[in-house]
């Protein structure tokens, strides 16, 4: 599975996982949001369909849209006319240190390794969390819901699975 970033230029540099990754060559960084590859997944929280194991069947690569998570209203529109497959990330915990415990404001590194789990490329998953000492943290948090999600017919299915989830631990009341 070949790996993107659009890097926005919001991030600190010291703090940036994107920007790691892309320094150990596990992610090609773009600027430019046309360069973008056609049939890629682009990882943005506002998209209307969540990413389910069934969007394997129609990708090979997966961009994370990386800018700070107070400024994405910002590309809103930039990022709904693009004419690329947009899904969003079901419910999960950050273990980054800047939103450790936080539900949904992942890191994009991640963001990329939820999306490889749940498209079965638990390795490739693995091996960008593995750069972070925080890395395995994430998988320990999240494990109960990565598999149910990863397990999922569709992104019916997966939204489904995230009510229950954020219904169990009471993010409704």
């Amino acid at each position: 599975m070949k790996l993107y970033v659009y890097d926005a230029g919001q991030c600190d540099p010291k703090k940036c996982t994107a920007k790691k990754l892309a320094r150990l060559g596990l992610v090609t960084s773009l600027t430019v949001m046309r360069k973008i590859p056609y049939k890629t997944i682009v990882l943005v929280p506002i998209a209307g369909k969540a990413l389910s194991p069934s969007d394997r069947a129609v990708t090979n690569s997966i961009t994370v849209f990386d800018c700070s998570w107070k400024k994405i209203d910002t590309f809103e529109d930039a990022l709904m006319r693009m004419k690329r497959k947009k899904r969003a990330l079901p419910y999960l915990i950050a273990a980054n240190p800047v939103n450790y415990g936080k539900p949904f404001i992942l890191s994009s590194v991640e963001a990329f390794a939820a999306a490889l789990f749940i498209l079965d490329e638990k390795e490739h998953a693995k091996l960008l969390l593995d750069k972070f000492k925080w890395g395995e943290e994430f998988l320990r948090l999240n494990e109960e819901r990565l598999l149910a999600y990863a397990g999922a017919k569709d992104s019916r299915e997966v939204i489904a699975m995230q009510k229950r989830f954020m219904e169990e631990e009471n993010l409704f009341s």
